[in-house]
């Protein structure tokens, strides 16, 4: 049956298709990040953001396609998470002011309205870098204009701009060389391409696979741990243990596994505890205070493939607010007087997060590496902070744009500077001037940035071939300034090598934040290095706390 014309329920239908799709491929569209840190997650991003579109959509379900665009557009702006999930929200946002007003869409105004989203995302990036999801989404909406001519059947023009869509992915190698080194396409576009999928299944009647159901039936049991009707009845002070720690191991035979032992090992970490396997994953949910710790347990059997880690405590304060505190809170703001700045950090680890707060940072957001907050998120620290003006500190190059949309939301004075590491964010932070205005603060605070090197030690998640180093899949990799120099299967060896290549003449501060995957043990043989080979450097150690990344370092 042909489709001419397109309604706010089909609509409604197509994006929650492309959002569970994407969902069920997230891991997928993760592997392909080109850098082979643990912390690549353009799929869990975009998850997140199309997830948060999708349930507005599903409060929003009606015959005008126009007030369904609408609903889309402002699920995905809130729930935005990362560059990927920005551009994705700005695609949405173009595509629904052009059919806002319409009840329903014919497949001319359908196409229309895909250019008109590529237009908006692309304003959106100062610097728009072809071979990704945006010319993916540009490609694709070409094609669908030019059909459109032609093609009044929506179902077979989307045909049209999914084969065209596929078609650019392949080509994003010929266009960003790092895709071609590494052998994957983007993925972002592969983002994108599910998504697609999805609404083209539900134009044609079609359904798409499904995540194995031997592991999905954990969400129900999570829902079930997570009792959230009592949440009322309890402090935040009086939870024990504060993060909800979701992970898979990849079983690859590093040790004997018993369902029966590892969920008696686990059980010493927290409460809450649940664990499904099968013959080669093993999927764990449990509350624990330390959640490194619970991670590296579950190393020791195979490679963890899936994160995430949600402060509880954080959570339980939203969901008091759902039930009255918040306008409380709200109310007690707004009699307080406004403070004239407010800072906010990004922080990735509880230590960093002190660290920020003891050099001037009102409010630190937890995130930055495998859960990069929302724009929502950020929104939420700005109103916060309680200030007329505000500063927002990103600490890694995947926050920066959901921080611009954010202090484009807010209804205070808020500028960004885009810091993109850790060390980047404290020396800025370092040189705010609370006597100077916000566009002055922001010129000395990005100047600030200027003068520091950043390093960090992470593991390799996988086998690849980059800037001319073979890395192995386990190897520990030394990253300086955001390139990847050096490989090593020795910890201490490739920090101690990541440091011998970036400390020069000029150095005169090092600055070390200790990661969970860290020992003392290891910092004090570092320290010895250092004072044997460096004697001139002042050396300061932090315990940072950090995930993924067993060392950071802040050169100036």
């Amino acid at each position: 049956m042909s489709i001419t014309v397109l309604d706010g329920k089909r609509f409604a239908e197509m994006v929650i298709q492309g959002a569970n799709h994407l969902s069920a491929n997230a891991k997928m569209v993760d592997a392909l990040n080109v850098f082979p840190v643990p912390d690549g997650d353009t799929g869990t991003n975009m998850n997140l953001s199309m997830t948060s579109g999708a349930k507005e959509v599903k409060n929003n379900v009606q015959e005008h396609i126009g007030k369904v665009g609408a609903a889309l557009s402002k699920g995905l702006l809130m729930g935005a998470r990362g560059n990927s999930g920005v551009i994705l929200s700005q695609l949405f946002r173009g595509f629904s002011k052009a059919i806002e007003q319409k009840h329903q869409v014919t497949a001319q105004e359908f196409a229309d309205a895909l250019e008109s989203g590529v237009e908006t995302a692309y304003k959106a990036v100062m610097k728009p870098v072809e071979g990704t999801i945006l010319t993916v989404a540009k490609d694709s909406a070409k094609k669908a204009v030019q059909a459109a001519k032609n093609q009044k059947d929506i179902a077979l023009l989307m045909e049209d701009v999914l084969k065209e869509a596929r078609a650019s992915l392949n080509r994003t190698p010929d266009l960003l060389p790092v895709l071609k080194e590494v052998g994957v396409v983007d993925s972002g576009g592969q983002g994108l391409v599910l998504v697609y999928e999805g609404f083209l299944a539900v134009l044609k009647g079609e359904e798409l696979p499904e995540t194995p159901s031997a592991l999905a039936t954990m969400n129900d049991l999570v829902s079930a741990e997570h009792h959230k009707s009592i949440q009322g009845h309890i402090n935040t002070e009086d939870i024990e243990f504060g993060y909800c720690t979701e992970f898979m191991v990849k079983l690859e035979g590093k040790r004997p596994f018993s369902e029966e032992q590892f969920r008696q090992d686990l059980s010493h970490y927290g409460d809450s505890l649940l664990v499904i396997s099968d013959d080669t994953l093993v999927k764990i949910h449990i509350h624990s205070e330390q959640p490194g710790e619970v991670l590296t347990y579950g190393q020791s059997y195979g490679s963890l493939v899936s994160m995430k880690i949600e402060n509880m405590r954080q959570q339980h304060t939203d969901i008091i607010g759902e039930q009255g505190e918040a306008a409380v809170q709200e109310n007690k703001a707004k009699s307080a007087e406004k403070q004239e700045y407010g800072i906010v950090a990004v922080s990735m680890g509880q230590g960093i997060g002190s660290l920020f707060r003891s050099i001037g940072a009102n409010e630190v957001i937890e995130g930055g590496q495998t859960m990069n907050p929302s724009t929502e998120d950020i929104v939420k620290a700005i109103k916060e902070v309680h200030a007329s003006k505000i500063i927002i500190l990103p600490n890694n190059k995947n926050i920066i744009m959901a921080a611009e949309q954010a202090a484009e939301l807010a209804e205070e004075d808020v500028i960004v500077i885009p810091s993109k590491t850790v060390p980047q964010g404290m020396s800025a932070l370092l040189a705010f001037n609370p006597g100077a205005d916000l566009l002055e603060n922001k010129e000395i605070m990005s100047e600030a940035m200027l003068h520091v090197k950043t390093g960090q030690l992470t593991f390799a998640v996988r086998d690849t071939s980059i800037d001319g180093l073979e890395i192995e899949k386990g190897d520990f990799m030394g990253i300086s300034e955001g390139k990847i120099v050096l490989k090593d299967k020795d910890k201490v060896s490739a920090a101690k090598n990541l440091l011998e290549k970036m400390l020069d003449e000029e150095a005169e501060i090092l600055t070390i934040l200790k990661g969970e995957d860290a020992t003392q043990e290891d910092v004090e043989s570092l320290k010895e290095f250092l004072e044997q080979n460096y004697g001139d450097i002042e050396i300061e150690v932090h315990d940072g706390g950090q995930p993924l990344y067993a060392f950071i370092f802040a050169i100036e």
